[in-house]
Formats: C-alpha cells, structure tokens, sequence
C-alpha cells in the first residue's frame, strides 16, 4: 500500500484538482481514496494498472460528495422558502442534514433498482403500480424494494 501511495497521491490529486478546482478538496479526496483501500478488501498487491484503478475508486468518491452536497444544497434551499418562525434551529437543520447523509449512505449501498424504487416512493410518492411501470418490475417486486430498502435505511438511522 505504502508503494501505492508513494508513486500515485501526486497524480491522483493533480487528477482530482483538475475535477473539483480545488487543491484542499482535492487532497481529501485523495487520502478518502486511499483511506477506502485501506478498509476494503482490495489487494493492491495485485492491481496490474494503479492509475486506472485509483481515478475509479477516487471517481465514485468524487460522485458521493456531489450528490451529498446536492442534497444538503437541496435541504437548505427547502428551508430558505419556510417562515421564520416555523424554520427548524440550527441545531435542527444540522440533525436533518446527518440524517439525510446517513440515508443517502445507506441507499448507495443497494441494489440500482431497490434504491430507485424508494426514491419514487418517497421522494417523487408514486404509487406502486407507477414505480413498478417505470422500473419494469411487478408491484409485489416494488413492495419487497421498498421493504428492504426501508430497513436498510432505519437501520442507518438508529445505528
């Protein structure tokens, strides 16, 4: 891992700058990327081309950050349209947020299909029948999406 490192970070966070137009967000994402190496089960050992291998790793990385930062940006330009005085708290707003990035964790963990599947229950509230027509799927497959990732998520949640 230490050779790994060693003769790719520099790359990999000119990369990543190149991506976010950032040097600091770049550096972390390339230390998560190589952090995530570490966790997984990867042997990097036997990775025959490293570059390829970390900008894919370091790419889904980069995706997550986006969608949570689309989340959060999405979360606070909901709030910014309610009433002062019904507005959540500071203290509120950030428990929501950790909520939500929790979930959002949570749901990148399933299958496209499941996690889909529950976006349209409850983001978009189709109905099982309409989730079923656009995943192509019967209605008793929508049901058994939407219980797995359901608990999958209320699991996150209480953890």
């Amino acid at each position: 891992m230490a050779v790994l490192y060693v003769e790719h970070s520099t790359w990999l966070h000119g990369w990543l700058r190149k991506r976010v137009g950032d040097t600091f967000a770049a550096a972390d994402l390339a230390q998560d990327t190589f952090l995530s190496l570490l966790d997984g089960k990867a042997a990097t050992a036997e990775i025959r081309k490293p570059r390829p291998f970390l900008a894919t790793v370091a790419g889904r990385l980069l995706a997550h950050r986006r969608r949570r930062q689309l989340l959060e940006t999405a979360y606070l330009e909901a709030l910014a349209c309610l009433p002062e005085e019904v507005a959540p708290s500071p203290e509120t707003r950030l428990m929501a947020l950790e909520s939500l990035q929790q979930i959002d964790r949570a749901l990148d963990g399933l299958p496209p299909k499941v996690r889909e599947a529950f976006l349209l229950a409850h983001l978009v509230e189709l109905s099982y029948a309409e989730i079923a027509e656009r995943l192509g799927t019967s209605t008793s497959s929508v049901k058994q999406y939407l219980t797995k990732a359901n608990r999958v998520c209320m699991f996150a949640l209480t953890v």
